[in-house]
């Protein structure tokens, strides 16, 4: 017969030999939470996928745009979702109002988009536009125009988010000019 205290040292012997397990269970359900939070909140932020050929000019606007059609324009191409449609040296032609090729691709994307709704009539479809900050001015109401003759009128362009200055740096920069 073997004292109580032999069993139980024999007994943790026995248990310290086999290899270690790992309960996943609970590393299971850390992985389930952290997921589940990503996906909830990962709705309010779109990423625009940036252009070596635009630099963006830069905001403090709080708001964000919805997620739609992008217009991107760089100083080689002005393209509709990524689809070259047009460069900004051909844009326009003599006598036409707006970008005809631009135009085209944009009624393409209102057709497969079908009619709009009643709340959409006044406002008009949405559109992004993401210009190179030194696309001249000419061009930019010249795709404005575009957009708006076909039924794009809620437009946004896209910027870089900055943070807005401080206050003692807005005075300077309205007592400077």
């Amino acid at each position: 017969m073997s004292s109580l205290r032999s069993r139980r040292m024999a007994r943790n012997h026995r248990r310290m030999q086999k290899p270690a397990r790992l309960n996943l269970v609970a590393l299971m359900d850390i992985f389930t939470i952290l997921v589940l939070f990503l996906m909830v909140n990962n709705g309010d932020v779109e990423v625009l996928q940036p252009d070596r050929n635009i630099e963006l000019p830069e905001s403090v606007s709080e708001q964000r745009p919805v997620e739609t059609i992008t217009i991107k324009v760089s100083p080689q191409a002005i393209s509709v979702q990524g689809k070259a449609v047009t460069t900004p040296q051909e844009a326009f032609v003599e006598g036409e109002e707006g970008i005809p090729a631009l135009a085209e691709e944009l009624a393409h994307f209102a057709r497969l988009a079908g009619p709009l709704e009643e709340e959409q009539q006044a406002q008009g479809r949405p559109v992004i536009i993401m210009g190179d900050q030194s696309m001249p001015y000419e061009l930019l109401t010249g795709i404005m125009k575009t957009c708006a003759a076909e039924d794009f009128r809620d437009i946004s362009l896209a910027v870089n988010s900055v943070a807005e200055p401080a206050l003692g740096e807005a005075e300077v920069l309205e007592g400077g000019t």
